[in-house]
This record gives structure tokens, C-alpha cells and sequence, in this order.
């Protein structure tokens, strides 16, 4: 067959894009469909089930559509993958009916809880089983909310009549009609039940959380046959689900993190970056936290993910709240306007400092402020701290792992500001590379599928489809590069 397609689902928390992918990984249709999502009082944020898997489905229809109408027989779409918003999960009866609204990854309803297990003296064993830390980031604690506050959760978990699932879960038993339960081990590795060492579900810390009587879904690597779909009726044919795999490692995947000492690190309003350390866990004493990078059938990868809370919302705020720019676009000249930072920096901390600092109390700040700057070197200063933070973490995960970085693979928003890439690449020890491949959660999701079903023969040949990658040049900004980087330290003290 000379037409082999994949089609590839990315379910993000605004949206669902679905995107077919040929059998060189080149798009040739896209489309996207936006999700609502509920926010209460309280920091309770929300989603509904029964909406997420219409969404998905309007999505599918319209990308489907879209290839009809430029030529493409469905028949030649031969596999699916799924990348998915990791820690949102639902909780749903035997009947397949949901408990409850979906709980997005945003939701902060288990703050106490957090505090209270804290207080019990379970994170080291959490940490060390996990890799994760105890945070309501992730999904087990609000799970726990969920079971004290709501009794009829709390009755179905203790009947063992509740079933657990993340959002790749959820979508594969609705595309099943039921068949199929299952997860991937990116996605359970962040639900803080997920034993790394054993790739199983942990039965001692689910004993301890009180929720031993739990349905869990069925464990696999991310490129893997999870079932047949015809997406619900869109497809006159089922084709095969041959991927799951949560969105941050889906674009690890898509950039080329296939071999330790490879990271990526995804620029947008926030900034998340994952390194490959290898093929065995790690332990971090930096406030990384340890995941599963990617898996096959044949192997499974490791990474350590330091997650920013501020990059691109920095400049959000100069424009918003300062009106110092009236557009992000503004922001690369005004940086080179200026001969330097004149010795200003910028501590984005507006919602707290993430990795490796975690220190969710502290304020933003400007420091070095005197009358010969101007609001050039603010909006310098807002830019470099984005190179900085990302220095910091990178710094972290090679303490950790007692690897030297070769590779930073850089995409989101960020990377169409020339003055961010060119000023990271002269901070760091490694290249700076970038493909400009929109879409890399959903790549990565169709070249895991097409792995599976055989379009692609192995990771040499996935490596030979992109060419030669756009290195970031970096001499421009070298030579000054450890000056202002002790200038960020004492400023961040």
C-alpha cells in the first residue's frame, strides 16, 4: 500500500487537535476543536466527561473532513495514537458512567490533603516509589478529596465498583464501547500510584491512601495495541490504537529525546523540561521529579522533568499590567536595543518559583533598577530570566543524573523571539536546537503508533525522517554569559 496514514489525537486541556500524519510524518490534515473547562471558587477547576469525548470526536470528524475533501481515502488511515492532558482524570461507574466532573490538573481542592500526608511522614516513601512529589498537581490527591468528600465516590471505591482513568483512558473505553481499560506508563506515572521501579500499580501506597479497593486500568508502553476503534461510527472500518502516551512525553518523543543526556523543553505561558536520563530511574535531589520519558514493547526511558511556572506569562504581564509593550512581537527589538541588561533582573515568582527552587511563597521582583534604565532593559530582563530559569533546571537534572546535557530541544510560543533562543543558547553548555514542527505532542503520539504498526521500522529510520535540525547559534551572547548568569544568582537568592 503506497497511501499509509496515521491519525493522531492530542487532547489538551483548551482544546483537542487532531492531526493525520503520512508515512513520512509530514501533516496532511489538521484540525482543532476548543474544550471548556469549568473554574469554582476555591481553585476547583473542572471538566466534563461526557464534553471531552464529544470534543474529541468533533475534532476527529472535522480533521477526517478536511482529508476527504483534499483527496484522502480513509481506508488508507491504518492506525491511531493519543497524547492526552496527563494528570485529568474521571472517575466512572460499571456502567461506564461518570462519578463525577473530570478533575483538571489545575485544580488545587487538595491542598489540605497535601498537607496533611505531608505531615504523616509518607512523602519519602512516595518519592522514592514514584519519583513524584506530593502536590495537588497530581492526580492521586485529588483523588483522595474526592473519596472523604463525596460519599457516593467513597461508596462505589469501597464496593470496588469505581474506575479510575486519566484522560487517555477515559477516551480509549469510550472508543471501545467498554472493551477496553487500560493506560499507558507515562500517563500512570503521574498519579502518584505508579510504582517506576516495578512498572506496577502499588498496592502498599494505595492501602495507605485508603483506596486499596480502586479499579485501576491495565499497564502498558506507550507504543503498544490498545484496541480497535471506528472512532463512533466516523470510520466505515476500525483501525488499531497503537499509542497512549501523556502530552509532554508525547513531544519528548517528537523532538528526538530517544537516547539519555536529550532534553526538550516546551516554551509557552509556562516552560516544561524533560531530560532522558537512560533506562533505569533516578533519584533527584534538586526538585526534579522522575517520570517515564517513552516506552516501546522493547525498552522503556526514564526522564527527570523540572517544571517553570512563569516564562512566556512574563511577557503577559508587561503588556497587560505595565503596558510596557502593547505586543509580544515588540519584545525582541527593545531587548537588542539595549547593550545589556544594565544590571537588572527580573524574578518572575508572580505565582512562586517552580524547579528547582521551589518556593511557592515568593514575589516577583525587579532588582538593579537605577536612572539610566529604561523600559528596554525591563523588558531585557523579562527575556533572560526565561533563559535562566530553564539554566537552573538544566544545572539541577545534570547534578541528578550525573549527565552532561548534549541537546536541548526548544518549541512553544517562545521560540519565535530570536533574542530568547540566541540568549539561552549562550548560557548553556550544550546546543540549542529547534525544528519548527508545530504540533509536537501529536507527532510524537503518530510516530509511537506508526512504530507499532509497523509504517515505521524502527527508531533509525523515525530519526532519518526530519533532516538536518536548526542550530541555535550562540557567540553573540557568550562572552558576557557567566557575568550575567552570578548576576541572576545573587539576584534569586
Amino acid at each position: 500500500m503506497s497511501n499509509r496514514y496515521i491519525l493522531a489525537i492530542d487532547q489538551g486541556t483548551s482544546s483537542t487537535k487532531t492531526i493525520i500524519f503520512d508515512n513520512k510524518a509530514q501533516v496532511v490534515a489538521r484540525y482543532s476543536e476548543p474544550l471548556k473547562t469549568y473554574y469554582h471558587e476555591g481553585g476547583f477547576v473542572e471538566q466534563d466527561p461526557g464534553e471531552i469525548f464529544a470534543n474529541v470526536l468533533a475534532s476527529a470528524q472535522g480533521c477526517i473532513d478536511q482529508f476527504k475533501q483534499n483527496g484522502g481515502d480513509t481506508n488508507d488511515i491504518l492506525t491511531l495514537g493519543i497524547s492526552n492532558q496527563r494528570e485529568t482524570f474521571v472517575i466512572w461507574d460499571e456502567n461506564g458512567k461518570p462519578l463525577h466532573n473530570a478533575v483538571v490538573w489545575q485544580c488545587k481542592r487538595s491542598v489540605e490533603v497535601c498537607r496533611e500526608l505531608k505531615a504523616s511522614g509518607i512523602e519519602a516513601e512516595i518519592t522514592a516509589k514514584t519519583g513524584l512529589i506530593i502536590d495537588p498537581y497530581f492526580s492521586g490527591t485529588k483523588l483522595i478529596w474526592l473519596y472523604r468528600n463525596k460519599p457516593e465516590i467513597k461508596h462505589a471505591i469501597d464496593a470496588g465498583k469505581a474506575y479510575f482513568g486519566n484522560i487517555d483512558t477515559w477516551l480509549l473505553y469510550k472508543l471501545t464501547n467498554g472493551r477496553q481499560y487500560l493506560t499507558d506508563y507515562t500517563n500512570a506515572s503521574r498519579t502518584l500510584f505508579f510504582n517506576l521501579h516495578t512498572l506496577q500499580w502499588d498496592k502498599e501506597l494505595l492501602e495507605k491512601f485508603g483506596l486499596a479497593n480502586i479499579n485501576l486500568p491495565g499497564l502498558k508502553p506507550s507504543s503498544a495495541y490498545y484496541g480497535d476503534t471506528d472512532l463512533d461510527g466516523i470510520l466505515s472500518e476500525t483501525i488499531s490504537i497503537t499509542a497512549m502516551i501523556g502530552d509532554s512525553h508525547a513531544a519528548a518523543f517528537g523532538e528526538g529525546c530517544y537516547s539519555e543526556g536529550i532534553a526538550k523543553a516546551t516554551m509557552g505561558t509556562g516552560c516544561s523540561i524533560l531530560m532522558n536520563i537512560g533506562s533505569q530511574p533516578k533519584a533527584s535531589g534538586n526538585g526534579m521529579v522522575t517520570t517515564i520519558c517513552w516506552s516501546t514493547e522493547q525498552e522503556t526511558h526514564y526522564a527527570f522533568e523540572g517544571v517553570i511556572v512563569t516564562c512566556g506569562a512574563t511577557i503577559e504581564w508587561l503588556k497587560n499590567e505595565l503596558g510596557i509593550i502593547s505586543d509580544a512581537r515588540q519584545t525582541e527589538a527593545m531587548a537588542t536595543a539595549v547593550e545589556d541588561n544594565n544590571g537588572v533582573y527580573l524574578i518572575p515568582a508572580f505565582s512562586g518559583l517552580g524547579a528547582p527552587h521551589w518556593d511557592m511563597a515568593r514575589k516577583a521582583s525587579i532588582s538593579g533598577l537605577t536612572f539610566d534604565c529604561n523600559k528596554n532593559h525591563v523588558v531585557r530582563a523579562a527575556l533572560e530570566s526565561i533563559a535562566y530559569q530553564i539554566k537552573d533546571v538544566v544545572i539541577a537534572m545534570q547534578a541528578d543524573s550525573n549527565l552532561q546535557l548534549n541537546e536541548l530541544m526548544v518549541h512553544g510560543g517562545m521560540t519565535a523571539n530570536k533574542f530568547v533562543l540566541e540568549f539561552l543558547a549562550g548560557q548553556m553548555d550544550c546546543r540549542i536546537v529547534t525544528n519548527n514542527i508545530a504540533d509536537i505532542s501529536a507527532l510524537g503520539a503518530a510516530l509511537l503508533a506508526g512504530l507499532k504498526a509497523g509504517i515505521f521500522k524502527d527508531l533509525n529510520e523515525i530519526k532519518g525522517l526530519f533532516g538536518q535540525k536548526q542550530i541555535v547559534a550562540s557567540n553573540q551572547y557568550k562572552s558576557k554569559a557567566d557575568q550575567y548568569y552570578a548576576g541572576w544568582q545573587a539576584a534569586i537568592v
